[in-house]
């Protein structure tokens, strides 16, 4: 705790979460992480080339679990992929790696986003189905004007894992047309932990190509597609037995916007999407493996959505109709030191089709200046279906009734109530949702969990998991100071969860065991966060954030990943073209870990980190640079979301250059 004082003495958060800011519309849980558009990024953010991960975590509700340097997986309100959702521009994209190594946050690039919309719990059910909530990926877009076109170079170098960056952008408007188009490219070796400890198979490399184009045939029609290409390769996770060699993705879309003429209906949005997803892990380049492994996978999404938002006297609605059909496969191929023994084949995802048909309605009933109630519900069918014989016949084993074709129906309600007055602020919720079990938990077939060292089998058997959730904020804002704090609290039965069963031999060698995924009769999370900012004056700001979150088991045991007190503080100064500006983060002592998920306890650690900006203007164009130090002190340490424990980079100075004309 003298570190968090000392910290909250010397410095504040500079945060990237903003809340809505309209006191004629009901506000909710919502957060936006500014990712930057491409004419302003660079001035916003304290490192301008930071990846997507990187931003993230900046944000108060956003947590990462970190098996590496690369691809990081988002935690919303301490909940992690299977009970969250995550799309871009309303796509559903789901991952081909049976490990998480590859969440649909690693597919794009800081040059294709503005922002990330952060919604808590059932406030984020308007794509599809959730628990945690939903982050919302929005892409950059140019506006129609005067005919323009503008070209930016950017590039950057971090020393402490050598990692170059260097990308372009090249973008064209006029008043029927625009078309923007960026590339950008990383490359890093391995890093190092505090006191220079190397840390081996954290490299990795990305390319990243976006392109986005649009047509206004009329003065209230829009086409526009629009295409995202990202290729990693020779990507290393330190905290797992195995690396990536090839995670490729492709994600296309044609979107139809009509501005009705109705007085009552803002804007219609109507769009087609498909994505294809290719995955390889492989262990040759680890020493002293037993068995050699080949573990590829595959996801393909083709999907639709039909949004409308108008405004009726004082109801401000939105409805959505949602649809995709996903098809997950994955295998593993173990190869025998012997070539003589035959090599053995089985699926790990067999061949599992997934259609979801959904319907979404919401309504901000705005009752005066000060105060309103947003209410929302969703229906939405859910089917799954084993496609491969011979992974049904797999599966079959454990569950010899088993069906090959499973349909559930999932819905969800929340209604939020706010009052704003005198600087003062005030809010209120109730939800309730479901969510159907993802591809591992129902039909995964031994999947190794390098953490607790189980091998996991799904259960397709499982029943709907539900949430019932609360949530509540109180905040203050005037000219000087804006200060808020928020709870939520999670009541989930049917919890999915593995489960030891001893009877089962493990197939991965030195594995612990097999688990079958079963479910609590229910876990309870509960999340607290502070967010205040003091401009001090013109050039002066201090920002905090704080976060608590705690998790139990109905048996009063800890859950896994539960986040423990943890804070940020910075303070910025800006002067004309120069910013700086100091940042303190760190945890108190992770007590409250989950011993039966293979985690211990982590001790508490503080860390420093500084960065300085300055914007020179020539003519015709901008240049604008960022220098900075992470991990001042080079401290060695390591969090409660640090898979297997592995530490975290340590001092790491970084130089961006963002050149616009």
């Amino acid at each position: 705790m003298k570190n968090i004082i000392l910290l909250l003495l010397c410095s504040g958060f500079f945060s990237y979460a903003q809340e809505v800011k309209d006191s004629l519309v009901p506000k909710d849980l919502k957060e936006v992480i500014v990712i930057g558009k491409k004419t302003q990024i660079h001035e916003k953010q304290s490192k301008s080339l930071a990846s997507i991960d990187e931003f993230l975590d900046k944000g108060s509700k956003v947590d990462m679990v970190k098996r590496g340097a690369y691809a990081w997986e988002p935690i919303l309100n301490s909940m992690a992929t299977e009970r969250t959702l995550i799309t871009i521009d309303g796509m559903r994209i789901f991952g081909a790696c049976t490990d998480k190594m590859d969440p649909i946050t690693s597919y794009i690039e800081v040059s294709n986003l503005s922002e990330a919309t952060v919604n808590s719990g059932q406030q984020g059910s308007c794509f599809g189905s959730t628990i945690g909530g939903a982050i919302d990926l929005k892409r950059t877009q140019s506006k129609f004007g005067q005919p323009l076109w503008s070209f930016g170079l950017n590039s950057g170098f971090e020393s402490n894992n050598r990692q170059k960056i260097i990308g372009s952008s090249v973008n064209y408007a006029d008043s029927t047309y625009y078309i923007d188009t960026d590339v950008m490219f990383r490359e890093a070796d391995n890093y190092a932990a505090g006191n220079e400890k190397k840390i081996l198979y954290s490299q990795f490399r990305k390319l990243n190509l976006s392109a986005t184009s649009g047509f206004k045939f009329s003065q209230n029609k829009l086409l526009e597609a629009s295409v995202i290409y990202d290729k990693a390769t020779d990507v290393g996770y330190p905290a797992l037995p195995m690396d990536v060699s090839l995670a490729e993705a492709l994600i296309t879309s044609v979107k139809y916007v009509v501005l009705p003429k109705s007085p009552w209906l803002k804007d219609w949005e109507t769009k087609g999407y498909f994505n294809t997803i290719t995955h390889r892990m492989d262990d040759t380049t680890r020493p002293s493996v037993p068995i050699h492994m080949d573990m590829p996978g595959w996801s393909k999404t083709l999907g639709l959505y039909s949004k409308i938002n108008g405004v009726k006297n004082n109801h401000h609605f939105l409805g959505n109709l949602n649809s995709f059909y996903n098809q997950s496969v994955a295998e593993m191929t173990m190869y025998p030191a012997d070539p003589n023994e035959n090599s053995m084949f089985m699926y790990t995802w067999p061949d599992v089709r997934t259609f979801y048909t959904g319907w979404f309605v919401e309504d901000h009933w705005v009752f005066n200046c000060h105060s309103g109630l947003k209410m929302s519900v969703s229906f939405g069918s859910h089917t799954n279906k084993v496609a491969s014989d011979f992974g049904l016949q797999s599966l079959q084993i454990f569950y010899p009734v088993m069906q090959a074709q499973k349909s559930r129906f999932l819905k969800s309600l929340a209604a939020n109530y706010n009052f704003t007055k005198n600087g003062w602020e005030y809010g209120l919720g109730l939800g309730y949702g479901e969510r159907a079990p993802s591809v591992s938990e129902g039909y995964g077939f031994y999947l190794f969990n390098s953490s607790d060292r189980f091998d996991y089998v799904g259960n397709p058997n499982l029943k709907n998991e539900k949430s019932w959730e609360s949530n509540a904020f109180i905040g203050y804002k005037k000219e000087q100071i804006k200060a808020k704090i928020t709870a939520s609290y999670f009541h989930i039965n049917n919890y999915i969860i593995g489960n030891p069963v001893e009877s089962l031999v493990p197939m991965t060698i030195g594995a612990n065991g097999v688990k079958l995924y079963t479910a609590l009769n229910y876990a309870t999370i509960f999340n607290v966060d502070f967010n205040s900012e003091w401009t001090l004056n013109q050039h002066w700001k201090w920002n905090i954030n704080l976060l608590y979150s705690l998790g139990k088991e109905s048996n009063h045991d800890n859950l896994p990943l539960i986040n423990p007190l943890s804070y940020r503080t910075a303070l910025t100064f800006t002067q004309n073209r120069f910013n700086a500006n100091l940042e303190g983060v760190g945890h108190a002592t992770q007590t409250q870990f989950g011993s039966a998920y293979g985690e211990t306890k982590t001790p508490d650690f503080a860390l420093l980190n500084a960065n300085f900006g300055y914007k020179f203007v020539l003519p015709g164009s901008l240049l604008y640079t960022k220098l900075g130090i992470e991990n001042l002190l080079d401290t060695f340490y390591t969090t409660y979301a640090d898979w297997n424990k592995i530490p975290r980079m340590g001092r790491n100075i970084f130089l961006n250059l963002n050149y616009s004309f």
